[in-house]
Formats: structure tokens, sequence, C-alpha cells
């Protein structure tokens, strides 16, 4: 009996152990996705090549806290500033995803990804005699990471116009595009034009959208990469 009874101890002391470290396991979870670091998907073609539909990447949440604020160059989660999601892109998860969601250990949809192009007044223009945008005056070199650099023949995108201007970009706002100029509805395919007169679109994310900043693509493995800020924006002047 007094074996018995032992093992019964040992097997309750596995059980309560193994339940201990599962929530603790949780709750560690749910505090780095609260704070620090969360997982989400790329829900479109928007940012080829650098980034495919349906890639896992992560997003480091404490990107902008502090003072901080985001960079021209960088890759940024955000939410929705207004209408810029289509009907399909707010589709939720089954049920473990939803689950798994709230702790971080699923990538979360619902959110857009872009590249920040320009930050609180600065003005961009497209496009110069090379296709190139300018911000502040400065040219940007995009043939790194732009979608068909060599065949592109602006950086417009070409689904709206090569002639445009934005900016001065508003207190607490960035300009976003996508990598993908052609299929990116981005800041750009949000201006007004100038022959519509009661347009209402805002072009501007406000940074209190920003989730934060992407800094590795995680998911497939084969294209595991750590996503960082292009050198060509450290040359453009502040405004």
């Amino acid at each position: 009996m007094g074996a018995c009874g032992a093992r019964e101890r040992r097997r309750t002391s596995v059980l309560l152990e193994t339940v201990v470290l599962a929530c603790v396991a949780l709750t560690l979870a749910l505090v780095l996705k609260t704070f620090f670091v969360q997982a989400f998907y790329i829900p479109s073609e928007s940012m080829e090549p650098g980034l495919v539909e349906n890639d896992r990447i992560l997003v480091q949440k404490t990107s902008y806290w502090f003072g901080g604020e985001p960079k021209r160059g960088d890759v940024v989660v955000f939410e929705d500033p207004g209408s810029w999601l289509g009907p399909g892109d707010n589709d939720e998860p089954g049920a473990v995803g939803q689950i798994l969601g709230k702790i971080g250990l699923y990538p979360t949809g619902g959110h857009l990804v872009k590249r920040v192009v320009g930050i609180a007044g600065d003005t961009i223009v497209c496009c110069d005699e090379s296709g190139r945008i300018s911000v502040n005056g400065q040219p940007i070199n995009e043939n790194d990471y732009v979608n068909d650099a060599d065949t592109v023949v602006c950086r417009g995108p070409q689904v709206r116009t090569c002639e445009w201007a934005a900016g001065p970009v508003p207190e607490g706002h960035v300009f976003v595009m996508g990598d993908n100029r052609e299929r990116s509805a981005d800041s750009s395919a949000h201006m007004c034009t100038p022959t519509v007169t009661d347009c209402t679109e805002n072009p501007y994310v406000p940074v209190a959208n920003i989730v934060g900043k992407v800094f590795v693509l995680l998911w497939p493995s084969s294209r595991f990469d750590w996503v960082t800020r292009p050198d060509t924006f450290a040359e453009v002047p502040a405004q």
C-alpha cells in the first residue's frame, strides 16, 4: 500500500509540475508577445521580392519606445489607418489559431506591412529622369529591394502615375510604400489627385498605429533572413 501511494504521489507531482511549467511557458509567451516580439504573416504580394505572401515575420515591438521614432527605410507593421485593408484581409484563423495568436504563437493578420519612405516634415516626389523617387530633394536608389528593378519605368507606382508629390508629412505620421510598387495599396495609392476636389483619403499613417519594426523573416526556413534598413536612406537630408 505504501509503494502504491508513493507511485501515486510521484504521478501527481509530475502532473502538477507539467501544469506549472506549461502555465509559466504560456505566461512568458504572453508577456513576450505583449511587450517585445510578435509574429505576423505577409498578407499580400506588396512587399515582394524581399517578403512574399504568407511569409512569417517577427516584429520588434520595442523599436519605437522611449521616444524612438520610425526611420526612413524601416519595414513596419501597422494597424489599418482607415479602409486600407480589403474585404478578405481581416479573415480570422481557426479556433486553435486564434488561441495561439493571443499569446503570440500564431502569426497575426489584419495588419499591413510597408516600408517607411517619409517621416514628419519630409516631402516625397515621383519621379526623376531615372525613375527614382526623391525625399527632400535626394533621389533614392532602391534597386536593391524594389520588385522588377530592371524593368519598372518609375517607382511611382505605375498603377497610379509617375508624376506626383506628397508632403510635408504631418507631425506624428509617416508615408509608407510597398516594395512591389505596381501591386501595393500604399500611401501613394491613397493620395488625392489634383482633379478630385472632394477627396477624403489620407495617405499618412499615424505613428501610433505602428506595432513595430520587422527585424527577421522567420519562415520558410529556406529564406530566413534579417530585415535591415537600406543604406540609401542615410543620404536623405533633414527637412
